[in-house]
């Protein structure tokens, strides 16, 4: 995988970027917890669990345990592993009702077959792309905990990993893999237009696949997709050979105007003087 920009999985292993300090954050930061719960909350929406019957789920990457405070408030009961002491140290210190036991994913999920009616995960999976050590392959590694997270589960059993991939290559890694491992499924994405509140969710199916759930916030009325559609055809007129409109030209202006307006900044009317080049004083 290519490494770049200001990802945490480029910034060093697991085991050492979420240190005492990273840790502190997920019991202090309100908005890091909030993000966490209702990413959890959506994981488990996704598992499709039995009402009124409690479930033994894995929480794999499971931190400081907020994944598990959640799923304990539904009434199931949950084993959480993960790779980072500190971030355990930090779960113990809040007592969660969980087990825990540390481990690294990438060898392996080590617990007897169809042990769990469930699995979630979040934001973990994506720390397997990155080779670590010398002899970290991320391909191996990936089919290594999937296999082993397929055994572990229940015959109807799923497992819902939220990620973050980094590029489609990524994706298509982490999807082949768990195919390979036996697991049928897909990809759901909430919010797929969104840039801040887009998710993906891997949702797999131990056994015959079930039907994939729907993302959320893919659905569109006829009149935003009117508007959608107008604002679309409208804009390529504007374009050149390679897709953009020329800079500075009116058609450029006009564009990045209304890009303003949505972002609800204050942007002076149109009128039929503006794009038009000023003549030069002399």
């Amino acid at each position: 995988m290519a490494c770049g920009g200001r990802r945490p999985e480029h910034r060093g292993p697991p085991e050492l970027f979420y240190n005492e300090e990273e840790a502190r954050k997920y019991t202090h930061n309100s908005r890091m917890i909030e993000i966490q719960t209702q990413m959890s909350e959506r994981a488990v929406e996704l598992l499709s669990l039995p009402e009124d019957q409690p479930c033994f789920l894995l929480d794999v990457g499971c931190g400081s345990g907020l994944s598990g405070d959640f799923i304990s408030g539904q009434g199931h009961h949950w084993v959480g592993i993960d790779i980072s002491s500190a971030m355990l140290d930090v779960a113990v210190d809040r007592e969660v009702e969980g087990d825990l036991l540390k481990g690294d994913m990438g060898q392996g999920i080590p617990f007897r077959p169809g042990t769990f009616d469930g699995c979630i995960s979040i934001s973990a999976v994506q720390w397997l792309c990155n080779a670590d050590q010398r002899t970290h392959n991320p391909a191996k590694r990936l089919h290594c905990f999937f296999s082993s997270l397929y055994s572990v589960l229940a015959r109807g059993a799923r497992a819902v990993l939220q990620l973050y991939p980094e590029n489609a290559e990524q994706l298509e890694l982490i999807t082949t893999q768990a195919m390979k491992a036996g697991f049928t499924g897909g990809m759901v994405v909430d919010f797929p237009n969104s840039t801040k509140a887009k998710k993906f969710f891997l949702c797999l199916f131990v056994g015959p696949s079930g039907v994939l759930p729907t993302g959320l916030g893919t659905e569109c009325g006829d009149e935003q997709e009117r508007k959608e559609s107008k604002f679309s055809k409208e804009r390529m007129r504007y374009k050149t050979a390679k897709g953009k409109s020329l800079k500075k030209s009116r058609d450029w202006i006009l564009e990045k105007k209304e890009r303003r307006r949505r972002q609800g900044k204050e942007v002076r009317a149109d009128t039929r003087y503006t794009g038009r080049k000023r003549r030069p004083h002399f």
